[in-house]
C-alpha cells in the first residue's frame, strides 16, 4: 500500500533499473529483455504461443538470469505481427512465430542477429536492424502511446517506474483550479472527435452545483478500422486511470466509470487488472497518497452499438437504459449520469493528461498548430504499406503520414483518396494531400478529425461504392430515435444503391446533395449530423465518378458489378 508521495518515489526508484536497463540508459549489458507485443493484432497472429516458447528456450539454455521475456502493448506496426524487440539494442523482429523462438534466443545469447526476421524497407528492400532506424517510427512523437511497447501493461510497478502516478501526486499538491488552468493552457482538445477544449469542459463541470459528480471515460471505439483507444487500454491502462483520477480531483468527482466495448476482451482484462492493482496500491480508493482525496473507478461494458459513442447515449447505456441520444442542453457537465454533473473524456484525451501535468502546459502547447496542440494518434488502414498505429504532432500533413510514415501505396498503385474521421468523415483527393492534420484544416477540406481513423484508397476503389459502404454502416447503426437520421439515411442509401447498380439518374445527384444537407442539419446527434459526410465529400471531389455511373452506366474503377463494360465513344 502506497500511503505517501515519498513511498511512491521509493517504489519508482526500486523498479527504475529494470526500465533503464531495457532502454539502455545504464550499463546493463549482461541482461537482455525480449518484449513481445500482446496487443490484439499480434495476439491473434500467435504472440502468446511465441512468448511461451521464448520462455521455454530461455530455460532450456539456462539463460534465466540473463534473458527475460515480457509481454507489452502495441508497437504500432500491426501488419507485421507478431513483433518482438530485443533490448537494450532495440533489435526489431517481425512476423515471428513460435518456431522462430529457438533462433531468437540463441541469437540473443550469442549476440547474433537473425537476419530473416528483420524488417525490410518496402522501398529499398534493405533489412533494418533497429527499431529507431525504421522510418515508420522515426517521424513519430509518442505521448499518449509513450508506454506502449515499452512496459508490461499488467505490472503497475513498471508504470510507476516510468513516472506513473507522479502527475497525480503533483496534482494533489495543488488546488483543483490550478489543474484546470494547466489543462486549459496546454490547448488539449477532446480526441474523441468533436475537439472540444478539455480544460473548458472540466471548468464547466467544476462550476456545476450538485453532488455526486462523475468522470466517465469513453472507450466505445466503434469506427471501422480504428483501434487507437483500444491499443492504449491494452498497452498502458494505468495512464488512463491516472488521467481519470486527476480529472476527478480537478472537477470535484469521487467516482469514475470506463465505458468499454465487451468485444475488446484484452482491453477489458487489462483494465480490470489495472484497477485491482491501483486499489491494492492505494492509488484508487480512500485518502489517496495520504492527501485526503478519494476516487474510485468501475468498468461498464457496452454491447457494441456505434451510437453509444455519443456522450448522452453512452450515459443512458451506463444507467442501464437503451443507448439513445437526447437533446442538449442540458449538457452532461450540468446534468449527466443519473442527472448529476458528469465530465466525459475519451481514452486518448485522458492518457495525455498525466504528461501535461508532469511536463507542464507550455511544453505540450509547443507542439502542433495554432488551434490544435500536441499530438494525435491515427490508425492507418486500407491501401497502405505500413498498416498500424502512429502518433504524430498536430500539423503533420496527410502526405507525410501516408507516404513517409505509411510507406505509400502497395503494388505500385496510384493514390486516390484518404478517408479521415471514420464513417463520419470525408474522402480527400490527391490535391488535398498537403492538408495539415488539425481540426480546422480538415473541416475546411470537407472532412473531420474524428477519433483518428485514417483509411487510404487507391485507384482500384470506386468512390461511389465507398460512400455507399459508409452510408450502409451509418444506417445500420442509427438508433432510429430521430426521423432525419432514421429515414434520411435510409433514403440516401437507396439512392446510392440505385446509382451503383446502374439505375440512377442525374436528378439523383442533386437529390443526394440536398437530402444530405437536410440530414446533417436536422439530426439529433453526431451520428446523423455527420453520416452524409462521405457523400458530400465524394460529390465535391469525385463528382465525375458519380456522373460516369449515371450517364455512361460505367464504373471507372471496375468495382460496381453491373457497370464494368467500358462505354463506346463515337
Amino acid at each position: 500500500m502506497i500511503t505517501s508521495v515519498s513511498e511512491l518515489t521509493r517504489i519508482r526508484q526500486q523498479h527504475l533499473p529494470l526500465i533503464e536497463a531495457r532502454l539502455n540508459r545504464e550499463k546493463a549489458k549482461e541482461e537482455r529483455h525480449i518484449l513481445v507485443c500482446a496487443g490484439t493484432g499480434c495476439s491473434s497472429a500467435g504472440s502468446h504461443a511465441l512468448r511461451e516458447e521464448l520462455k521455454k528456450q530461455v530455460e532450456k539454455l539456462g539463460l534465466g538470469g540473463k534473458v527475460k521475456v515480457f509481454k507489452t502493448g502495441c508497437f504500432g506496426f500491426c501488419k507485421l505481427g507478431p513483433i518482438a524487440v530485443v533490448y537494450p539494442e532495440g533489435i526489431f523482429y517481425c512476423r515471428v512465430q513460435k518456431e522462430d523462438a529457438a533462433d531468437v534466443v540463441e541469437g540473443v545469447a550469442s549476440n547474433r542477429i537473425v537476419d530473416r526476421l528483420l524488417y525490410r524497407d518496402p522501398t529499398t528492400q534493405k533489412a533494418v536492424r533497429h527499431l529507431k532506424e525504421i522510418r515508420f517510427f522515426q517521424a513519430q512523437q509518442r505521448i499518449a502511446l509513450r508506454n506502449c511497447g515499452v512496459i508490461n501493461p499488467e505490472d503497475i510497478n513498471e508504470y510507476i517506474a516510468r513516472d506513473g502516478y507522479q502527475a497525480l501526486a503533483m496534482a494533489l499538491e495543488r488546488r483543483p483550479e490550478e489543474i484546470i488552468a494547466a489543462v486549459t493552457a496546454s490547448g488539449l482538445r477532446g480526441r474523441g472527435g468533436a475537439g472540444f477544449p478539455t480544460g473548458r469542459k472540466w471548468a464547466l463541470m467544476a462550476a456545476a452545483p450538485g453532488q455526486p459528480k462523475y468522470v466517465v471515460c469513453n472507450a466505445d471505439e466503434g469506427d471501422p478500422g480504428a483501434f487507437m483507444d483500444r491499443s492504449i487500454l491494452e498497452g498502458d491502462p494505468h495512464s488512463v486511470l491516472e488521467g481519470m483520477a486527476i480529472a476527478g480531483y480537478a472537477t470535484g468527482a469521487r467516482q469514475g466509470y470506463v465505458y468499454v466495448r465487451a468485444e475488446y476482451p484484452i482491453a477489458v482484462d487489462r483494465l480490470e487488472r489495472a484497477i485491482r492493482q491501483a486499489r491494492r496500491a492505494g492509488l484508487l480508493g480512500d485518502n489517496i497518497l495520504g492527501k485526503g482525496f478519494s476516487f474510485d473507478i468501475e468498468i461498464r461494458l457496452g454491447a457494441g452499438a456505434f451510437v453509444c459513442g455519443e456522450e448522452t447515449a453512452l450515459l443512458r447505456s451506463i444507467e442501464g437504459r437503451r443507448g439513445e441520444p437526447r437533446p442538449r442542453p442540458p449538457y452532461p457537465a450540468q446534468a449527466g449520469l443519473w442527472g448529476k454533473p458528469t465530465v466525459i473524456n475519451n481514452v486518448e484525451t485522458l492518457a495525455n493528461v498525466p504528461v501535461i501535468i508532469r511536463r507542464g502546459p507550455e511544453w505540450y502547447a509547443s507542439m502542433g498548430t495554432v488551434g490544435s496542440k500536441g499530438t494525435k494518434v491515427f490508425s492507418l488502414a486500407g491501401s497502405i504499406n505500413n498498416t498500424g498505429l502512429i502518433e504524430v504532432p498536430m500539423g503533420t500533413t496527410l502526405r507525410q503520414i501516408i507516404f513517409d510514415i505509411g510507406g505509400g501505396i502497395p503494388g505500385g498503385k496510384k493514390f486516390k483518396a484518404v478517408q479521415t474521421g471514420g464513417p463520419s468523415g470525408g474522402c480527400l483527393p490527391e490535391e488535398m494531400l498537403d492538408t495539415p492534420v488539425d481540426y480546422e484544416a480538415l473541416a475546411e477540406a470537407g472532412s473531420i478529425m474524428g477519433s483518428g481513423g485514417l483509411i487510404v484508397m487507391d485507384e482500384g476503389d470506386c468512390m461511389v461504392d465507398i460512400a455507399r459502404f459508409y452510408l450502409e454502416f451509418s444506417q445500420d447503426e442509427s438508433c432510429g430515435r430521430c426521423t432525419p437520421c432514421r429515414v434520411g439515411t435510409k433514403r440516401l442509401l437507396e439512392i446510392l444503391k440505385r446509382i451503383t447498380s446502374g439505375e440512377g439518374s442525374m436528378d439523383d445527384l442533386q437529390l443526394l446533395e440536398n437530402l444530405s444537407r437536410d440530414v446533417k442539419e436536422a439530426s439529433l446527434c453526431g451520428l446523423g449530423q455527420t453520416a452524409p459526410n462521405p457523400i458530400l465529400s465524394t460529390l465535391r471531389y469525385f463528382r465525375h465518378e458519380y456522373e460516369a455511373h449515371v450517364r455512361d452506366k460505367y464504373c471507372p474503377a471496375g468495382v460496381c458489378p453491373n457497370l464494368t463494360r467500358r462505354p463506346v465513344l463515337h
